[in-house]
This record gives structure tokens, sequence and C-alpha cells, in this order.
């Protein structure tokens, strides 16, 4: 299977890779307000900033969209997320990165990768288009954008903090999601090279 051999050969690349480790180090990605108060977009922004994830590699502009009362939620290049919850403060930070992350999987990951990381994540299904009625936490890119949030903020204040090894967020363990994505940029990067 090509995850289990991109997860055997990818240790030794994660330096390599455009998504980094270190909590430390922030990348705030390439996107543009659509609505919004100042704070709302400050907020947005340093939603963003607190993840290790280089958000940066989605190779679109984002338009995130602050609208009051809206269920946050994405579409390719487009994030719709509720004034209201950015708010909340800190406790928002998490939906913001979690939208996010599904830029990484529409605009980053073909039928291949999305099957492996599904089957490496536990989901049932894919994403809601493969599959109805399931519940939110057996869909894989559900799986995928929860675990990628935990992995790349483990944080006190993260409200995606797992409290159980079944939680969304905890479908794989950080270092080896963080490896795996890893190799997954890292190739994609390669591949890219060579076009």
């Amino acid at each position: 299977m090509r995850l289990v051999h991109l997860l055997g050969t990818t240790i030794a690349t994660v330096a390599l890779a455009g998504a980094i480790t270190s909590p430390a180090e922030a990348f705030g990605g390439h996107y543009v307000f659509q609505g919004g108060t100042a704070q709302e977009r400050a907020q947005t922004t340093k939603a963003l900033d607190a993840s290790s994830f280089d958000w940066g590699i989605v190779p679109e502009v984002v338009v995130i969209h602050l609208v009051r009362g809206v269920d946050s939620h994405a579409l390719p290049g487009h994030i719709w997320i509720d004034t209201d919850l950015l708010n909340s403060g800190i406790f928002s930070w998490a939906v913001v990165q979690d939208e996010y992350a599904h830029q990484v999987d529409f605009l980053l990951f073909d039928d291949g990768i999305r099957a492996d990381m599904n089957s490496a994540l536990g989901g049932k299904a894919w994403c809601h288009g493969d599959a109805t009625g399931l519940r939110h936490g057996d869909y894989g890119c559900e799986r995928f954008s929860s675990t990628l949030v935990w992995s790349y903020w483990p944080s006190k204040h993260n409200s995606y903090r797992p409290t159980k090894r079944g939680d969304e967020s905890a479908a794989m363990r950080a270092p080896k999601f963080r490896a795996l994505m890893s190799g997954l940029i890292t190739q994609r990067f390669a591949f890219a090279a060579t076009r």
C-alpha cells in the first residue's frame, strides 16, 4: 500500500517538507477576507498563526467569508466562518484551522491520496458527497481536518483537544500524522517540480 511505504520512507524527509512539525513556527497562508470587522479578521489571522502547519502550501488564494450566523464550512477556495463564533476568541481558532485544513484536501489531494488517508484515519467514506447519513466523525475528510488541527496546534486552548481515543482529532497520533503529511507534501512538491 502506498501509504505504508510512504510512512516508512518519510521520517528522514520530515525536515524537507512544507508542513513543519515545530509548534513554535507558523505560516499564515494566502487568503483574503470578505466581510467581518478588523477585530474579526485579526482573530482569524491569529487562529491560523497559532498552528505550526504551513497553510502557504495551499496553491490558491482562499477567500475567507466572515458572516454572522452562518454554519462554518468550506468549499474549494472558500471558507465561511460565523463571526459570533470568532467573537468567542481563542475557542474559535480550531474551527478556523479546521476549515482551512479542508482546503489542503480540496486543492492538494487527489483521489488516491484521499483513499489512502481515509484508510489510515479509519473513515467509513472520505466525505459527505461519497456517502450520506454517516456521523460527522465517520467521514475521513472530517477526521483528517480535525487531526491536522490537533497535530499542529497541541495546546490546552485547542477546542479540538482529544478527550478520548475515538475522538476525530485522535484518528492518528500527532507525530505519525505530521510525518505522513510531510511525506505527502514532499511528494507533491517533487511531482510538481518535474512537470
